[in-house]
């Protein structure tokens, strides 16, 4: 069984998928709807998550009433685009987690995450897909929400860079002015090894 979120048979028609493979493959085919095509599925993965959060953290968090009706209006909405699908959503319980004060989130905590989803769907920035592009599903589930963050901002800059030393340089500014890191590169290449990845696969 396996699992993708492109379109194969346009993949091999534009030669970035093998087609031997594909024939192999294709046997028989299920699509998957998005998120934003399930949204009844979003109000029981909200305590899925959380459940998960108090297993992986040791701390359980809950919504308050207000909190929770707000955030399930927002998310369930026509214009929620939920990019990342589920892992959109576990990455937005994580964050108001780990903000919650006292263990509880908020109206205030809904809001803040509401914002932030908004800008980052209007930005184009789609950690998921950014991801998914360079790491397996398998790889990718192994990598926690607050680190995946971290990843795609560094493959951003990775991207957009001529080479390891240049993206060390930009992403390790501020340890190198402080004279703590000495070989910007080495250090890059040693964090995205952390994840299987090399300067070659970007």
């Amino acid at each position: 069984m396996a699992g993708t979120n492109r379109d194969l048979g346009q993949c091999v028609r534009q030669g970035t998928f093998r087609d031997d493979l594909y024939a192999r493959l294709n046997l028989w085919t299920f699509t998957l709807p998005g998120l934003r095509d399930r949204r009844e599925d979003i109000a029981p993965n909200l305590d899925y998550e959380l459940d998960r959060f108090a297993e992986r953290e040791g701390t359980r968090v809950t919504f308050n009433k207000e909190a929770r009706d707000r955030f399930l209006a927002f998310a369930c909405a026509p214009d929620a685009e939920w990019h990342g699908n589920f892992r959109d959503l576990a990455s937005s319980v994580t964050r108001m987690a780990t903000f919650s004060p006292k263990g509880r989130i908020d109206l205030d905590g809904v809001e803040a995450e509401i914002t932030r989803l908004k800008r980052a769907w209007s930005s184009g920035d789609d950690t998921g897909d950014q991801l998914s592009a360079v790491l397996s599903p398998e790889q990718l589930d192994a990598v926690d929400p607050f680190d995946r963050v971290q990843l795609a901002h560094v493959l951003d800059t990775c991207r957009k860079s001529r080479s390891l030393s240049e993206a060390g340089r930009i992403l390790f500014a501020s340890s190198r002015m402080r004279r703590t890191s000495s070989n910007d590169a080495d250090r890059l290449r040693k964090y995205l090894a952390r994840f299987d990845l090399s300067w070659s696969d970007l």
